[in-house]
């Protein structure tokens, strides 16, 4: 089992990948200190996916 965050950008468009995490808290945990960089990159919003499978999203990255 593995998580990965589906980078995406304003449009909804795939524009990456993160690398895998082995616990779903891990993924939670980099995303909350990787969101700044990400949006410097691009990225607008992500989903969180479990072994290829959706488990939530899109989730901006902007603060609300």
């Amino acid at each position: 089992m593995s998580f990965t965050w589906q980078y995406e950008n304003s449009a909804g468009e795939t524009v990456g990948t993160s690398e895998e995490f082995d616990q779903r808290g891990e993924a939670e945990s980099w995303i909350g200190t990787a969101f700044e960089d990400l949006l410097e990159d691009g990225v607008e919003q992500v989903r969180l996916l479990e072994d290829g499978t959706e488990v939530y999203g899109p989730m901006s990255l902007r603060p609300e």
